[in-house]
């Protein structure tokens, strides 16, 4: 049995004060904290799974006027990120990238990689924590798309490319075919590439995800997202129940499956385990945990920050939990270094 998060500080310079770690902890900014031994929290004690904080990350989580600086990227704006924006836009294509404001474009795009996003830039859904516009499609997807897509991975000499996708909700098929074009068109141009698809759930139409299975991309990605206990709040639409039975069938088929979490919008530690154990019991072997982060004032806000120490904690629990391999950090998001990540299933590139 888990029990629930706790920082464990030894006092010093830049400690926060027991008044003040306790004035956090009412606002729900941090979890209990042990100073010098001295438990801050409801305890009991020994339920608690302590993690060891620095004062200095303690200061930073206890101040919420400006964000821990681990979660604020470092993105530098190389020659290989303007390479890279410079060819999205000729060749009239979208990336997750740019849509969902990822903090770490500046990182991927400087090694020339990118996360292309087919079937346009408008959402049928309204995730309350995604900065994906939400708004009905302006007409069926490009056919010429999947051609494009892969002339850009070959221009970018990609050996793993990742593939996304808006919710087209309005498509009979969700656009399970678009994807099945892009993994074919990317075969027949770069036979050597590996290619992971992150998809939507796809309404539950398993005709739909077939058509997506016999294509055979090397990695099917579906993100869980959060807890089941937060999906009404989070991801309005979706279904708990309905991403593992997607994630059991990919993996039934035979294809490597993936899945990613946020943390920081008000799941415990418990939960995330109950989530890890859910994933390795339908097969899903890889799975992604970040630190969520709000895109604008109307999305959701953030429950809390969760302190560096804790990722590694949180990939040892999913590993524990069965899970092949969990890449955990604060800006690590779905497609974060896919190629490495997948590396733990599948054989090097």
């Amino acid at each position: 049995m888990v029990g629930e998060r706790a920082f464990r500080v030894e006092d010093g310079p830049g400690t926060p004060s027991a008044a003040e770690v306790a004035a956090a902890r009412e606002r729900g900014h941090v979890p209990d904290v042990l100073l010098d031994g001295r438990l801050i929290g409801d305890g009991p004690l020994g339920a608690l799974e302590p993690v060891t904080v620095q004062p200095a990350e303690l200061a930073q989580l206890c101040d919420r006027r400006r964000l821990p600086r681990w979660v604020v990227a470092k993105n530098p704006l190389s020659g290989g990120f303007v390479q890279t924006k410079a060819l999205m836009r000729s060749s009239e294509l979208v990336t997750v990238c740019e849509e969902a404001a990822c903090p770490n474009i500046g990182r991927c795009w400087a090694r020339g990689t990118a996360t292309f996003m087919i079937a346009g830039s408008r959402c049928t859904r309204g995730c309350r924590f995604c900065n994906v516009m939400t708004a009905r499609p302006a007409g069926p997807p490009d056919p010429d798309e999947p051609a494009r897509v892969a002339e850009a991975a070959a221009q970018m000499g990609l050996r793993f490319v990742v593939v996304t996708a808006v919710a087209r909700d309005d498509l009979p098929d969700g656009g399970a075919a678009h994807f099945a074009a892009c993994i074919g068109a990317l075969r027949e141009r770069l036979p050597e590439c590996r290619v992971e698809v992150l998809i939507p759930d796809l309404r539950g139409s398993w005709d739909a995800l077939d058509t997506i299975l016999e294509a055979r991309p090397d990695v099917l990605n579906h993100n869980t997202e959060t807890v089941p206990r937060l999906y009404s709040r989070v991801r309005p639409g979706a279904r708990y129940e309905r991403t593992l039975e997607l994630l059991a069938r990919s993996a039934a088929f035979g294809l490597t499956t993936k899945s990613g979490i946020m943390v920081g919008l008000g799941e415990g530690l418990g939960e995330i385990s109950a989530v890890f154990g859910d994933l390795a019991a339908v097969g899903c072997d890889l799975v992604t945990v970040g630190q969520y982060l709000r895109p604008s004032p109307v999305h959701l806000p953030v429950a809390r920050y969760y302190a560096p120490a804790e990722y590694p904690a949180l990939a040892a629990l999913g590993r524990d939990r069965g899970l092949a391999h969990v890449e955990a950090g604060p800006l690590v998001r779905s497609s974060f270094e896919a190629d490495r990540v997948a590396e733990a299933a599948l054989a090097p590139v």
